[in-house]
């Protein structure tokens, strides 16, 4: 556990110990990123929030660099322990993606100022979060499954939803950590805690929707240009 939340050097099969037990022991389907160029240098990020880093993708104006599947596709995306291994042996460096939504936890995701905000809010106010995976520009509090309709219905209770506020569900994915992205390290915030058979407890979006709609609101929107 120490080594996934990265609190230890990161060793060679890191990527791959941590992919094992999101995919094995939490039942998180995982597929590997395609790594950033020289992703072993720290990444610098521009005022504007995005990230300097390139991808090694054949997309030379990659929004999200390092930070989304290429080879195999997201559908590829499985928690069998062959798969997982074989991958993560052949690509030490491949970031670990998580697979948003069906079974699997879904996620949503906002600037790190505005996230810190709502960390803080969210503790005033005696709200349980779960787990929180941190990048130099974004955060992402992994919540339990939501659809579309329940999605829907709480966005069409909020005046406005800022552009920077992103919801990853079916379809959608998340670097998790010790993974390195094109923006930086990718982190714990907030690490998983135990929850029933084993994997991390998640919260429901519902209770957290409001305040995370206002801290968007209160940090400058960049605009809908994807980046983490």
């Amino acid at each position: 556990m120490r080594e996934i939340l990265g609190r230890r050097r990161m060793t060679r099969w890191a990527l791959r110990n941590a992919a094992l037990v999101y995919a094995t022991r939490w039942g998180w389907p995982v597929v590997p990123g395609v790594p950033p160029r020289n992703s072993t240098r720290r990444t610098t990020v521009r005022r504007s929030g995005q990230p300097t880093g390139r991808c090694s993708c054949p997309r030379p104006d990659c929004v999200v660099p390092g930070a989304h599947p290429f080879d195999p596709e997201l559908l590829a995306a499985t928690t069998d322990e062959r798969m997982v291994r074989w991958w993560w042996t052949n690509r030490s460096d491949a970031p670990v993606l998580l697979a948003t939504g069906g079974r699997a936890p879904c996620a949503v995701s906002l600037p790190a100022a505005a996230g810190a905000r709502a960390l803080e809010e969210f503790d005033r106010l005696g709200l349980r979060t779960g787990p929180v995976v941190a990048t130099p520009t974004r955060f992402a509090l992994l919540v339990a499954p939501y659809d579309l309709q329940e999605l829907g219905e709480l966005l069409y209770a909020q005046d406005w939803v800022p552009s920077s506020l992103r919801f990853h569900g079916e379809g959608g994915y998340v670097p998790l950590p010790p993974s390195r992205i094109g923006a930086g390290e990718v982190r714990w915030e907030r690490p998983p805690s135990a929850g029933n058979g084993g994997a991390p407890w998640l919260p429901r979006m519902e209770p957290l929707a409001d305040v995370l709609v206002r801290a968007s609101a209160q940090v400058p929107d960049t605009g809908s240009r994807l980046a983490y």
